[in-house]
């Protein structure tokens, strides 16, 4: 019980969201964000880079963030233009952003086992983001064949980060790709990759869409 009373906020600086996530993103919890090629995802990640920094009665949580970019998206000028926008000091809000570029699976899952305990810690981190969770175990396990070893990895994997966000309460935010589904005929046959195995595992999913025109 005292755990949960120290559950912290992370404003996401749009207020009809923070209205949906009853008050921004949540420490010891798992947020996943879903959606189609261009849709947001990753300005959404960077966009909580930056607020994860305000101060508490901001919204914030005086903290910085650790980014783990498995798809080479992270873009340190856009952090920079929001920052400004918000008429922060860039360089300050740059500097605490920890960036570890992950090219496999292996390297991904092995630096949450291992090295970003120590980092949240030392670094006073309130925010570890994956974008994305899904790419490298959906490049790397092709096929039927393949499935069931991919699952069980996944799962191994969001239990470590289920672990992580409740012992060190930070909030944890994960992307995640989309596929269609033939089966669905009417409505939008649009859904996360993954199964069950993190449908059960996030405390809220976010599905992002284009609104139509752009």
């Amino acid at each position: 019980y005292k755990r949960r009373q120290q559950i912290g906020r992370i404003t996401t600086g749009t207020e009809c969201l923070d209205l949906l996530l009853d008050g921004g993103l949540e420490t010891q919890g798992l947020t996943e964000v879903y959606g189609e090629f261009g849709s947001g995802k990753t300005q959404f990640c960077h966009t909580m880079c930056v607020t994860v920094q305000k101060p508490k009665e901001e919204g914030g949580l005086d903290g910085t963030a650790l980014y783990i970019d498995t798809e080479n998206t992270f873009r340190p000028e856009r952090i920079r233009e929001m920052a400004e926008a918000l008429e922060l000091d860039a360089d300050k809000i740059l500097e605490n952003i920890i960036v570890f570029r992950a090219p496999s699976s292996f390297h991904q899952m092995n630096f949450i086992k291992k090295e970003a305990k120590n980092i949240i810690r030392q670094k006073n981190i309130g925010l570890l983001i994956i974008d994305s969770l899904t790419s490298h175990f959906r490049a790397e396990y092709v096929g039927r064949g393949t499935l069931s070893e991919r699952q069980q990895k996944l799962n191994e994997h969001i239990h470590d980060l289920v672990k992580l966000a409740e012992m060190e309460n930070v909030a944890v935010v994960f992307t995640n790709q989309v596929m269609e589904d033939p089966g669905i005929m009417f409505g939008d046959p649009t859904k996360p990759i993954g199964g069950m195995v993190l449908a059960q595992a996030s405390t809220y999913r976010v599905y992002l869409r284009k609104a139509k025109e752009d």
